[in-house]
């Protein structure tokens, strides 16, 4: 009411009666003071909260239009559509006031994170996925009620973007069909933007805890940091490709430039002594074994095709590899009930983990073809063991290979110790197919196992993880294939090569009286396809990273052998919105 009173006054009317206008102006005193008496001793405070609630209600219009559009022009990708419902939850619970700025200013905490925002390279992130060479100009720009309101917005948008890629990933794995679930690492962000940022001290310390807790994620940040500078250091300079392998005592033309390069990688040391020339001997073939092992090579100190190809991987590239497997970190769960068993396509290699994160069996794996049968990347949990197990030949082999082979062979099955099985399990002939027994495997009315023993394609144990994939880990007769540096020859199995002492660890988890002893007792046994539960299941993660910092602080790099680097690379070359 009184808001409204102040808009009679300059009605050029009452000047013509001065008494008039007076009488007038002593009663409207009187009210004011009947109704709000320090207004009425000061009426500049009348003036000031009309001000104030003209100015919160522009605040809210502005906000509020803002959020329903899910969108901000100056923002670096102003599209947050997937980011609107927590805008609106963050904002409701101040009643659409402004969060980060008060008086023209921003406030401490506003300051914290945008410092923060601005590291985020060091992350692994790109910091102007969050504006940071945006936000010293809009700090001098507040005096304009309506750039606050747009930095306000922006602030939170870029806080909780960065919340969420720190904390679960830019880009959610379902997105390239990976069984990661990441929605039960999900925060709440405008509970924990109120309650730990806006509200809150110790702004750093609130953002840094949302970030995997695990030693290798913080070792590969290490690295990123080390390969970010050495990338600047390095003069790019290709080493000559040879059409012939370069062997110890041989002549090299490249010998300075490899000599630089692995000084600066740190597989040559420093204080190595190096003969002049243009020799390739003594120290420097070990450091080319050193390249090679951290590269996935075979370590042998012979400068061939491969060998030169990695040498000649521009470091940027390395950094590149350090930053995606970062985000794929950020898809790992938290906790584990159990301690897990890991498994890196890229590096074929297994790993199981005791109860303080320590690796305490690695092993080689092979995994399945590059470009038919690739092994697929999710998480699980092993329920059981089998010892001297059966293999059930999954129909798409069936159809492709086992069928083919016995139209050509009607002895194949019997010559490989395979059986013709009804869908119950129930044994039809383990002998020469004949026409009707082969029209019904045609059909899909009948299938085709392969007998326990020693030249089973599983061997004699496997581990098993009930998957939509039909994926699991087991032995293998063909135990050569382990020497090989590349190791993806499988159908989507995993094959260890440490496949009892894997089993006795699993085993020993859950029942302390198996030992590898009484695991290879089992293996080689008489009894077949026995199998023996869990008590406790443990989580397994067959996971894609293309470098991994072991615990010394050492970088190994892969080959993108599945082309996911290359897929992960173009999404988020897309920018905002991603994938969800």
């Amino acid at each position: 009411m009184l808001a409204s009173l102040r808009f009679y006054r300059p009605f050029s009317s009452l000047k013509l009666f001065p008494s008039l206008e007076k009488a007038i102006l002593i009663g409207l005193t009187w009210m004011a003071v009947a109704l709000h008496p320090v207004a009425a001793t000061n009426p500049a405070i009348t003036c000031r909260s009309n001000i104030t609630a003209n100015a919160s209600s522009r605040t809210e219009t502005q906000l509020r239009d803002i959020i329903d559009s899910g969108q901000l022009p100056i923002l670096r990708w102003p599209h947050f559509p997937d980011y609107r419902s927590h805008l609106r939850r963050f904002y409701e619970s101040s009643g659409y006031s402004l969060t980060w700025i008060r008086e023209s200013q921003a406030t401490a905490q506003a300051r914290a994170i945008i410092e923060v925002l601005k590291q985020a390279d060091s992350k692994g992130l790109n910091s102007d996925d969050y504006d940071a060479s945006r936000w010293d100009a809009r700090l001098q720009q507040l005096s304009d009620p309506t750039a606050a309101v747009q930095l306000d917005v922006a602030l939170t948008v870029c806080v909780m973007r960065y919340i969420s890629d720190l904390r679960i990933g830019r880009v959610n794995p379902r997105h390239f069909s990976f069984g990661i679930n990441v929605e039960r690492k999900k925060y709440d962000l405008a509970q924990f933007v109120h309650s730990r940022l806006a509200n809150g001290d110790g702004i750093r310390a609130a953002l840094d805890e949302i970030e995997p807790p695990f030693p290798g994620y913080k070792r590969t940040q290490a690295a990123l940091q080390r390969y970010l500078k050495l990338s600047v250091e390095d003069d790019g300079e290709k080493l000559p490709e040879t059409t012939k392998s370069i062997t110890p005592g041989n002549e090299y033309a490249g010998i300075p430039r490899l000599t630089r390069l692995l000084r600066l990688l740190g597989d040559l040391p420093s204080s190595a002594d190096m003969e002049p020339g243009s020799v390739y001997q003594g120290p420097l073939v070990q450091a080319v074994k050193n390249f090679q092992r951290r590269h996935g090579l075979s370590s042998d100190g012979v400068l061939g095709t491969q060998t030169i190809k990695q040498l000649n991987t521009p470091l940027g590239n390395r950094v590149e590899q350090l930053r995606l497997t970062l985000e794929r970190w950020r898809w790992v769960p938290i906790e584990f009930p159990q301690p897990p068993i890991v498994v890196n396509i890229p590096e074929f290699r297994l790993r199981a983990f005791d109860k303080d994160g320590r690796v305490v069996l690695s092993t080689n794996v092979v995994v399945g073809k590059a470009y038919r049968h690739e092994t697929p990347v999710f998480e699980e949990e092993v329920r059981y063991v089998v010892f001297r197990p059966y293999w059930n030949v999954p129909p798409g082999i069936q159809r492709s290979e086992i069928l083919p082979a016995i139209r050509r062979d009607r002895d194949y099955v019997p010559r490989n110790n395979y059986e013709v099985i009804t869908s119950g399990g129930n044994v039809v002939t383990s002998g020469t197919i004949s026409d009707e027994v082969l029209q019904q495997l045609s059909s899909g009315k009948l299938a085709v196992r392969q007998k326990p023993g020693p030249g089973n394609a599983l061997g004699l144990v496997k581990l098993m993880f009930p998957n939509e994939y039909n994926v699991y880990l087991h032995s293998t007769p063909s135990q050569q294939l382990f020497s090989s540096s590349r190791r993806d020859f499988s159908h989507g199995c995993i094959r260890v090569e440490k496949a009892a002492e894997l089993a006795a660890w699993a085993l020993a988890v859950n029942k302390e009286d198996w030992t590898l002893e009484k695991v290879l007792g089992a293996m080689q046994g008489t009894k077949d396809n026995v199998q023996v539960n869990l008590a406790s299941s443990i989580p397994v993660l067959i996971l894609y990273a293309t470098a991994i910092v072991d615990d010394n602080g050492v970088e190994h790099f892969f080959d993108d052998i599945y082309g996911y680097d290359a897929k992960l690379e173009k999404v988020l070359a897309k920018g905002y919105p991603y994938p969800g």
